[in-house]
């Protein structure tokens, strides 16, 4: 119910949000949202802030396409995350080059950990189940993570308009710590209140998995290169091309970096129209790897891209890669992920001076661990508590990772081509992923 009605709430924001000019095509600046931040996610809560997006039409000769993109954030999530963003996407600041800048500050005081590789990290959904006997706490697969992040992309001609080149450079530095149970804990009831933290990150940093010099955090400063090749018809959701990218990405110890690595990315999208203007099929790809170095256990979960579509690119698992199951729960030194989509633009109309239309999507999500880190359980002094084989087991398991699946369906409530809020629900197929999720938020996915 509280979905519905959050939901509800959204599609009146979106009908009434500002605009301005009646005529097509678009040109010159236009505001393609201005509203409260009011979103949901299931592993975040509920959004709630504010938000600008204005685009540069210029002299319309491009519309749908816009020549420049600002978009301002600032909002909070019940379950403790903030989110303060600066996002600019041009193609006029440096003529014939396209660049991407975001300045972020992402506050995360529930920030999912469950351990690497997959399946070979045992879920224990007892152990944050306040009703089952072995329960922990609710913050058992957690910690705090605070993020500033500034990432400057830029993209230009290769060989004709579609062969591009792509450069950048993306400084993050990361704060990790315990869950403060003591903040969480104010003007609770007793009986509502988090017993003290010792839950799986503190666990692993106890078992030595996690290392002393790793466990607050550290700074990562990163360049990028690579190629795309991008014969996309719409940027915001193509009914036709394909936009491939490959991209290496290094962090060395000269510019700061506290642990040097590179890692390599390959990720494919394609896009096929089933009725012209209404309905495609499209998929998404990628493989991501360590090619050298050794990678901080908090940068594990960053999902490398040429350009962010929200204010995380993380995973796997959640919101932007596999919907439905813990976000996450996929992590390794390696990976490889895909979605399958249908997508059905189901009806259209004007409102106030604007194009909407209304879409619904069906999708299949996937990924699986395919380079692992390594944890050696049997290195592990596991006292005279337990024996080892049973304490083992209630973490880990050999051998055991293999594909994750999720399925799910999504509607989107699009104005003038370009500003998406988006609405998907996903369910997982094995109960170590979690059982569904619900995601409100901006952009197709990809």
């Amino acid at each position: 119910m509280k979905n519905a009605v959050l939901f509800s709430i959204i599609v009146l924001q979106s009908l009434f949000v500002a605009a301005q000019g009646a005529d097509e095509p678009k040109t010159g600046w236009k505001f393609g949202g201005a509203l409260p931040a009011i979103t949901f996610d299931t592993d975040l809560g509920f959004q709630y802030g504010a938000l600008v997006n204005i685009y540069d039409y210029d002299d319309g000769s491009k519309f749908p396409d816009y020549r420049q993109s600002l978009y301002f954030e600032v909002s909070r999530f019940t379950k403790g995350s903030g989110i303060n963003r600066f996002f600019m996407d041009s193609y006029k600041i440096i003529p014939g080059l396209q660049t991407s800048l975001d300045i972020s500050y992402l506050s995360d005081q529930s920030y999912d950990f469950y351990g690497f590789n997959g399946y070979d990290a045992v879920v224990n959904s007892s152990y944050f189940d306040e009703e089952s006997a072995d329960y922990q706490s609710r913050t058992f697969y957690k910690y705090d993570r605070k993020l500033f992040r500034l990432k400057l992309d830029i993209q230009g001609p290769l060989k004709g308009e579609n062969l591009r080149w792509i450069g950048g450079f993306n400084m993050q530095n990361f704060k990790i710590g315990s869950v403060d149970v003591d903040k969480l804990n104010k003007g609770k009831d007793a009986e509502d209140q988090l017993p003290p933290q010792y839950g799986l990150f503190e666990r692993y940093q106890n078992w030595g998995i996690i290392s002393d010099e790793e466990a607050n955090g550290g700074f990562v400063p990163a360049l990028k290169a690579g190629i795309a090749y991008d014969t996309r018809d719409n940027r915001p959701n193509p009914m036709k091309g394909i936009w491939t990218e490959a991209v290496v990405e290094g962090a060395p110890e000269f510019l700061g970096a506290e642990s040097s690595f590179a890692k390599f990315a390959l990720i494919h999208r394609q896009y096929f129209t089933i009725v012209p203007e209404d309905l495609s099929l499209v998929y998404r790809l990628a493989y991501q790897t360590t090619l050298a170095g050794d990678v901080p256990f908090y940068y594990q979960t960053q999902v490398m891209t040429s350009y962010l579509t929200g204010a995380l690119s993380e995973g796997l698992g959640g919101a932007k890669s596999i919907r439905g199951i813990y976000r996450n729960r996929v992590v390794g030194d390696g990976f490889f992920y895909g979605n399958l989509e249908m997508r059905w633009k189901f009806a259209r109309f004007r409102f106030i001076g604007s194009n909407f239309y209304l879409g619904l999507n069906g999708f299949t999500d996937f990924g699986q661990v395919t380079n692992k880190v390594d944890v050696n359980p049997s290195a592990i002094a596991w006292g005279s508590s337990s024996s080892f084989i049973d304490y083992e087991n209630h973490y880990f398991q050999d051998d055991a990772e293999k594909m994750h699946f999720s399925y799910g369906a999504g509607l989107r409530i699009v104005m003038n081509e370009n500003f998406v809020i988006a609405v998907d629900y996903g369910r997982a197929t094995n109960d170590q992923d979690g059982k569904s999720g619900m995601y409100i938020g901006l952009n197709y996915l990809f």
